[in-house]
């Protein structure tokens, strides 16, 4: 089971990286949100930052890539 503080910490600390989405097992959406940091030269952090506000506020993001509910 996936911890919400867990996967909402490393998306305001290393959402532009994809990491949250990595830890949720959204993998495809990982690879694109780090592909759009590198191409905006680190703007694109900013998804991951307001993702993992997101997560944290029970949200847009409440189950991990298996459906499972955020703990």
């Amino acid at each position: 089971m996936k911890q919400k503080l867990v996967a909402g910490l490393l998306g305001i600390f290393l959402g532009g990286w994809g990491i949250h989405n990595f830890y949720l097992g959204y993998t495809k959406k990982a690879i694109i949100q780090l592909i759009v940091t590198l191409i905006t030269f680190g703007f694109g952090s900013l998804w991951g930052f307001i993702e993992g506000i997101l997560i944290l506020c029970d949200k847009k993001i409440t189950t991990d890539a298996q459906g499972n509910p955020l703990v």
